[in-house]
């Protein structure tokens, strides 16, 4: 716990979008030794995240576009939250721009992942979310 009262618990995930859904997590499980964990979705709007085996996972999107890139595309970088709301409010204070206001979005997973988020873009414009089970 840090002197404002805030439980600093890491990362949560990185998220990244990409072009060949199956081959990404393929390479990732067999590859690098991910577990599959919740996923959801269908075809383009497909998800999973895939547990590093610590806690910390890579979410993988479908649906990216299929350029060559010298480097990978990541979406976002999520930051586990255990006051969400908080979380945001200071971000706000510090200068961020809350692109996405703190709400309870339930993941349409079987049963569903409920969780509370909230989105701010950093100061060179990096965009982070704050991930808090609920």
């Amino acid at each position: 716990m840090d002197e404002r009262g805030t439980v600093r618990r890491g990362f949560h995930h990185v998220a990244m979008r990409v072009s060949d859904f199956d081959e990404t997590v393929r390479f990732y499980t067999e590859g690098l030794g991910f577990t599959p964990g919740i996923s959801w979705g269908e075809g383009d709007a497909r998800a999973i995240m895939l547990d590093a085996g610590n806690g910390n996972f890579i979410e993988i999107f479908a649906g990216g576009q299929d350029d060559t890139k010298r480097e990978g595309d990541f979406l976002h970088l999520a930051l586990h939250s255990d006051h969400c709301d908080g979380d945001v409010e200071r971000a706000r204070a510090a200068g961020a721009q809350v692109t996405v206001e703190t709400k309870d979005v339930d993941i349409p997973t079987n049963p569903p992942t409920q969780v509370r988020i909230a989105f701010c873009k950093g100061p060179n414009g990096e965009l982070i979310e704050f991930f808090q089970y609920r």
